[in-house]
């Protein structure tokens, strides 16, 4: 995609999520049932590189690193991510010049220095430039596992489509003018959702090349909502969930249920029974989403359908989840879907006993 405005630091998508956990061993099955595959091993440091398609997953392992404090503080979860830049030393110098706070990782003996910034809730946000094959960071600092494909196929997962902040009340413009002042990002959605007891607001981000969208989530009014039950569970800012993108949705989604991944129940008969009211023309198997509790948005405006399926795995990492996705000319997030979902969640909330619901008293 070419860059849709101007795009100083050179920006080209993501490069990898780095996960952590406070127990060794959790993360490795959770990704191997997500259709991830072990492809490489740091040289020197407990670090995993798992990988499907062009989605890059760090495993990071090692103690006393600033993985395994982050994961400390905030359980098993997402602990940095990467964009990839045209030059890094480049990016580096000027994300340093425009205020950013440089996070230094150590490193051992013939590694590469990957330059870092504090990005969300604390964690690196690393800039690449070494990412062709041959001659990318993993061929210079992992060494391959034999006999396993470089890029597995999976169950059919191709790339991270977009991941989301979850920060607190107030703080969605701080975050948005870090992106917009470091990267250029720009706003292309702003939702205010509001739930029967709760609600939020969200502020979706991308960056000039497109191919990085980062939505920032916060409560809109006070309560026991769920980007607070986030906040409170994650202990601080974070990324609450990572998108994957899939050409084959519906297969992907056989292949993810019958590995185990817990996903998010459908909504009731009646979300499906509206989707030809709501899109009409959209040409979907409804039935076939249903029976997966696969979500359909978009537009069917003059007859040309642009569509979205879209759901959700249960938390897996804490608090954190996945969205599987898979576009058919809609470049939103399911906005559609948003009222929808979040009442949902809602009322698992109040299940669970998270949300206290004030109800009504007879004299």
């Amino acid at each position: 995609m070419a860059d849709l405005f101007d795009n100083p630091m050179g920006l080209m998508g993501f490069e990898f999520v780095e996960f952590a956990s406070p127990t060794p061993g959790q993360l490795e099955p959770l990704f191997e049932a997500m259709g991830f595959s072990l492809v490489a091993r740091h040289r020197s440091k407990l670090v995993l590189l798992y990988r499907q398609g062009e989605i890059n997953f760090i495993v990071n392992n090692e103690p006393k690193s600033h993985a395994a404090y982050f994961a400390a503080e905030h359980g098993p979860s997402a602990c940095g991510m990467a964009f990839r830049v045209k030059d890094s030393h480049k990016a580096y110098a000027r994300a340093l010049e425009l205020g950013a706070q440089p996070v230094e990782i150590p490193t051992g003996p013939m590694e590469l220095r990957l330059p870092a910034i504090k990005g969300i809730g604390g964690a690196p946000l690393y800039l690449i430039d070494r990412f062709e094959d041959g001659k990318s960071i993993y061929d210079i600092d992992f060494e391959y596992v034999e006999g396993v494909a470089r890029h597995p196929v999976g169950h059919g997962l191709k790339l991270i489509d977009h991941l989301t902040h979850n920060v607190y009340r107030g703080r969605m413009s701080f975050w948005a003018s870090f992106y917009e002042r470091l990267f250029n990002f720009r706003e292309i959605r702003y939702f205010d959702i509001q739930g029967e007891y709760t609600g939020l607001t969200s502020k979706a981000m991308t960056a000039p090349d497109g191919k990085i969208r980062i939505p920032l989530n916060e409560e809109s009014k006070k309560g026991s909502g769920q980007i607070e039950e986030f906040l409170m569970q994650f202990n601080g800012e974070g990324i609450q969930h990572v998108a994957l993108l899939s050409e084959d949705l519906l297969a992907t989604i056989d292949q993810l249920q019958l590995a185990g991944v817990p996903l998010m129940t459908a909504p009731n008969e009646a979300y499906y029974e509206m989707l030809s009211e709501r899109l009409p023309g959209h040409g979907e198997d409804a039935k076939a989403l249903q029976t997966r509790g696969i979500l359909l948005d978009g537009s069917t405006d003059n007859g040309r359908p642009r569509l979205l399926l879209q759901i959700f795995s249960a938390t897996m990492l804490g608090p954190v989840f996945f969205e599987f996705i898979q576009r058919k000319g809609d470049d939103g997030f399911g906005e559609g879907n948003f009222k929808a979902l979040f009442q949902s969640i809602e009322r698992d909330q109040v299940k669970r006993g998270v949300l206290q619901v004030d109800t009504p008293t007879t004299a």
